[in-house]
């Protein structure tokens, strides 16, 4: 009852521990081990004279960094004695352990010098050869449970390991356990499961690492970015307004014709040079006007030339007045032939010239400051929510 109690203990423990498993740095990995030391199989004679060689042989995996099982194998030879008289035998047991690490399941992080692992499991113990014990020839009262050839039993397991770094490919381990066997292992009777009890040095290969992976929470951060913007803005801006004034003044405009031209309708290109000067003429409400022709020297004769300028002058005043309004009053006609040349280039001075004096509506221009809409950059601080993963250690 007593070794149900205790492995039931372990489980629970083991169950627990389970459940609190946290995966860190590494996530499992395999191992193969050695170990051997000694056993003791207590009983009611002298301890140090039970004392005998034992071995085992294991191959475990970490499921995580604080949950592992082994297949155990556990062999040798076992001790009993009755009186002054003692008698060895062989055994072995193989037994299926669940482990817990209780470093990796109090502390942070799987990178510890040492480690403490509790383990607990339940197997067979076969044990043979008892011949020494029938070679003593005791009184079959004194070991009513011996057994012949061999005896299987079961076997019940606690105990503690000391090891290394798990996280370094090679190991060492110093375990101790605690065996609940049948009654009958050491052939003798208390009405009670044997103990027998172990003490091994280990070394032992790791292999088959699987990394933990990272695990992250996701959090909500606030992030401020700068960034240009046009922004509306009013500037001062210099502009060029008209400014129209009346001013007493003179006027010369010259109205170019074409050789043996003198009929202001036929000539080409006269129509925008007259209408020029009629709106110039408009401007003023008392100037008198003199539209005088002339004919260039150069060609023709002085009988020739002195018609074409005369009708060069009758055919401007004509359009002046019919077409652009002029009052005929306010126009006086004269013509000069080619005894006056106006220019010294030859052919300008086929032309008429129209003159005036008066008062004039006159356009100036004036700089002034006025305001413009526009937009400018601007730096701004603007905020955002961000979802970023943080990884949990």
């Amino acid at each position: 009852m007593k070794s149900k109690k205790l492995l039931t203990a372990a489980v629970a423990l083991l169950m627990v521990g389970a459940a609190q498993a946290q995966t860190r740095e590494w996530k499992s990995y395999s191992y193969v081990e050695a170990q051997g030391g000694v056993q003791l199989t207590a009983t009611d004679a002298k301890m140090d004279k039970l004392i005998t060689p034992t071995a085992a042989l294991s191959f475990g995996h970490y499921f995580t960094p604080v949950v592992g099982a082994r297949l155990h194998v556990n062999a040798w030879q076992a001790k009993s004695g009755i009186g002054e008289q003692y008698y060895k035998w062989n055994y072995f047991t193989p037994d299926l352990d669940l482990m817990l690490n209780l470093s990796n399941m109090f502390s942070k992080g799987t990178n510890h010098a040492l480690n403490l692992i509790l383990l607990g499991g339940v197997g067979l113990n076969y044990a043979w050869d008892n011949d020494e014990l029938k070679a003593l020839n005791l009184p079959a009262e004194a070991t009513p449970l011996a057994w012949d050839d061999n005896r299987l039993s079961h076997n019940l397991r606690a105990g503690l390991r000391l090891e290394t770094n798990q996280a370094k490919p090679i190991g060492v381990s110093l375990e101790v356990n605690a065996n609940s066997l049948s009654d009958r292992f050491n052939s003798k009777t208390n009405d009670a499961d044997d103990w027998q009890f172990t003490a091994m040095l280990g070394l032992n290969v790791r292999f088959g690492y699987k990394k933990a992976e990272p695990k992250y929470i996701t959090k909500i951060v606030t992030v401020t970015d700068t960034v240009e913007v046009d922004e509306p803005t009013t500037i001062m801006v210099k502009e060029k307004r008209p400014v129209e004034k009346m001013e007493q003044k003179k006027m010369e405009e010259a109205i170019f014709f074409n050789i043996r031209e003198s009929d202001a309708d036929a000539a080409a290109g006269i129509d925008d040079a007259i209408k020029k000067v009629a709106d110039l003429m408009k401007t003023s409400d008392d100037a008198k006007f003199t539209v005088t022709g002339y004919a260039d020297k150069g060609t023709g004769n002085p009988r020739l030339n002195k018609g074409y300028a005369q009708k060069r002058a009758a055919s401007v005043t004509d359009k002046f007045v019919k077409e652009h309004g002029i009052d005929a009053s306010r126009i006086t006609t004269d013509s000069k032939g080619d005894t006056v040349q106006p220019f010294a280039e030859n052919d300008k001075n086929r032309c008429v010239i129209v003159t005036g004096e008066g008062t004039f509506k006159v356009t100036t221009y004036e700089e002034v400051e006025v305001e413009k809409q526009t937009t400018k950059k601007v730096k701004k601080a603007v905020s955002r929510d961000v979802e970023v993963k943080e990884q949990i250690n």
